[in-house]
């Protein structure tokens, strides 16, 4: 199985728990990663720019993605969530089963 770990920044904890329970009740992802406090430096609209931000990070199979990405712009609220997907190349025994065991009845609803 592809295993993915999600990636977005969040403006704040409560917006990076509601995006991470929104995803985790639709068995989208298996488990999610709040780390607070991260230092985000990003060009835009034609200027360096920093912010501190909550990086939120969630394992889910490949196939998720997309709904994950539907899911992310749905509670983000950011006009543009910088999401990435990085393909896990391994785990230790049995998280892709259990990712797997977590997300089998995954749901699309907001």
């Amino acid at each position: 199985m592809e295993l993915y770990e999600v990636e977005v920044t969040c403006p704040d904890k409560d917006s990076a728990r509601a995006i991470a329970q929104a995803c985790l009740k639709a068995r989208l992802v298996a488990c999610a990663n709040l780390l607070p406090k991260v230092e985000s430096l990003f060009c835009w609209q034609g200027q360096i720019d920093s912010e501190t931000e909550v990086l939120l990070r969630m394992k889910t199979p490949a196939p998720n993605f997309e709904a994950v990405c539907h899911k992310i712009r749905a509670k983000h609220p950011y006009d543009m969530p910088a999401i990435i997907a990085l393909l896990v190349q391994a785990v230790g025994p049995g998280v892709d089963g259990w990712v797997a065991s977590e997300t089998q009845a995954a749901t699309i609803r907001d």
